[in-house]
This record gives C-alpha cells, sequence and structure tokens, in this order.
C-alpha cells in the first residue's frame, strides 16, 4: 500500500485511478484510509463479492485474501493481472505503470 500511495501521482498524470478492495467494513476501511492519509479510492469488500468475480483466491493458512493486480482499460477489459502468492509477490509498480503507458499508446494510434 505504501508503495502505492508514493507512486499515486504517476498514476494519475497517466490517467489512471488506483482501487484497492479490502476485506474490512466501511467504518474500519474508512477509518483505516483517513488515519494512513491514502489518497486513491479503497472499497470494503465484506463478503468478497466483488473478489470472487475476479477469482481472487482466499488462502485460510495465510490469514484471507491473497494479493492481486489487475489493470482495467477504460472499455472495461483486463490488460494485465497478477495474482500474488504472499505480500511480497506484488509486482513493482514500474511494471504496472509500463502496461498503463502501453495502453495509453494504443488508444492514441
Amino acid at each position: 500500500m505504501a508503495q502505492l500511495r508514493q507512486d499515486y501521482s504517476q498514476f494519475t498524470r497517466r490517467g489512471a485511478e488506483v482501487i484497492a478492495l479490502g476485506p474490512d467494513g466501511p467504518r474500519a476501511y474508512q477509518r483505516f484510509w483517513e488515519m494512513e492519509n491514502i489518497p486513491f479510492i479503497g472499497i470494503p469488500d465484506i463478503k468478497s463479492k466483488i473478489a470472487e468475480k475476479y477469482y481472487q483466491e482466499v488462502n485460510w493458512l495465510k490469514l484471507g485474501r491473497m494479493p492481486a493486480v489487475f489493470v482495467i482499460d477504460r472499455d472495461g477489459i483486463i490488460r494485465y493481472m497478477h495474482y500474488a502468492s504472499s505480500m511480497s509477490d506484488i509486482p513493482d509498480n514500474e511494471e504496472i505503470l509500463r502496461v498503463i503507458d502501453q495502453i495509453n499508446e494504443e488508444q492514441h494510434e
């Protein structure tokens, strides 16, 4: 989350928006977002209805949902997806920004 917050302006400069899903309830999620001063959108997904649509894995041995990263273009097409096995397996922002740059280039051709 810290890496996304740190590079958030690089995403918005490219016309992208960062949205994070979490399993906490709305009040806890809002408190966390305000306390941490997170600049992007956070959506509580208590019953994992959204996560299930994207086949995000739940691993109770690792205490919950496994991280996943998606880049979805303006037409709603998933252009990049990464299902992580742990928090340390999340791709670097540079990789995600390259995907966004490629999408932007394709839309301007």
